[in-house]
């Protein structure tokens, strides 16, 4: 694993295949990302409009927008298509007991659920979180089942909803826009009262834990509530 190149432009950065892992102060874990939008076709609603939740992503702003971050999200989205990206992968993993795929970007390909298949059912020792909206393509839905099926990784469906709606009976998620919008059957993510962070909560690689609410944060989603309540 390498990190990212240096550049002050995306289009004049080559990306290469070499796999970068982060690790952000919030989680507990690492994570493999691809970038926000270009890899989310999920993202829209059937209609060609973005989702609500989408519109006001954390992933295409600030920090998400600075070359190198950029770089290694281009880098990765080549990495994981080469023949021994599994192996690299499931060495990379060895003292890993929480991992996150898509803290940015989502599983945009049935090959890329193929791997992560085989990465999580090499690497039992390691709890999987794998957040998505590629459930609402049909031809997904198999491959989505199969890797929900390994007893280390829980798939959590993203709502597209900011008002707290989700899809029952499935591991899922959704976004309050605050803490008093907590419904029965909603599992609170603690990060709200622990300053951003995780902390010791494992919620959301918890398959006994239905439903994870997010309490909106960031000038991105704001601005949606904004533009709701007009």
């Amino acid at each position: 694993m390498t990190k990212a190149t240096k550049q002050t432009n995306l289009s004049e950065y080559e990306p290469k295949p070499e796999t970068h892992l982060n690790k952000n102060s919030k989680m507990p874990c690492r994570s493999f990302d691809l970038q926000a939008g270009e890899t989310c076709p999920g993202s829209f609603n059937s209609d060609g409009s973005v989702s609500a939740a989408c519109m006001g992503c954390y992933a295409k702003g600030g920090f998400f927008q600075m070359p190198t971050v950029k770089n290694a999200r281009a880098d990765n989205k080549l990495a994981w298509q080469k023949i021994e990206w599994v192996d690299e992968m499931c060495e990379e993993l060895d003292n890993d007991r929480y991992f996150r795929f898509f803290a940015s970007g989502d599983g945009y390909s049935i090959k890329l659920w193929e791997k992560i298949y085989e990465i999580a059912s090499r690497t039992i020792h390691c709890n999987f979180w794998i957040p998505t909206r590629m459930y609402k393509f049909e031809s997904f839905r198999p491959i989505i089942d199969k890797v929900a099926s390994l007893p280390n990784v829980v798939v959590r469906f993203s709502s597209d909803s900011v008002t707290g709606e989700y899809i029952e009976g499935l591991h899922g998620s959704t976004i309050i826009e605050k803490i008093d919008d907590l419904k029965p059957g909603m599992t609170l993510c603690q990060s709200v009262l622990n300053d951003g962070k995780c902390g010791k909560c494992r919620a959301c690689w918890s398959k006994n834990v239905q439903v994870i609410a997010y309490v909106a944060h960031g000038q991105g989603i704001k601005r949606v509530y904004k533009t709701l309540k007009k």
